[in-house]
């Protein structure tokens, strides 16, 4: 693999678009600011896909981007202020976990709701009107 990558090549690589990308430059979301080949086009490199991996990863959780900004910020700086990065993610660590058994909860009432719906086809029940008393077993709502 060439060390120097077009943007057309990290869009391809990454699947991210090439709006994408400059916007990511653009917010300060990339680790090393974006070099420049002899036509002025911008060239990537490995660890740039590296990182941008990294930040689609981030992305793909919810952490804001403004928080990627400051954890690219961090790394940036360098040794230090590894301290404020453990603490950057493990808020979101946090965060994820809530999101978790949050959506948990919502498998779980899906979950109930498929089988009572199952259980109702398997009966023959499909058929019945839909008012409270055709339906005994779904108390919930819809």
């Amino acid at each position: 693999m060439p060390d120097i990558l077009s943007i057309g090549q990290v869009a391809e690589r990454t699947g991210l678009s090439i709006h994408t990308l400059r916007f990511y430059e653009r917010e300060g979301i990339l680790h090393s600011p974006v070099r420049r080949g002899a036509g002025g086009n911008r060239v990537y490199s490995e660890q740039d896909i590296e990182w941008l991996t990294l930040c689609m990863v981030l992305r793909a959780s919810d952490m804001p981007l403004a928080a990627i900004r400051r954890y690219t910020e961090l790394v940036r700086e360098g040794a230090g202020n590894e301290a404020e990065r453990l603490a950057l993610l493990r808020r979101h660590r946090e965060y994820l976990i809530t999101q978790m058994a949050n959506l948990s909860e919502c498998m779980d009432l899906i979950n109930y709701k498929v089988g009572v719906y199952e259980d109702l086809i398997d009966e023959g029940a499909a058929d019945h009107s839909c008012n409270r008393e055709a339906l005994p077993a779904d108390e919930g709502p819809g």
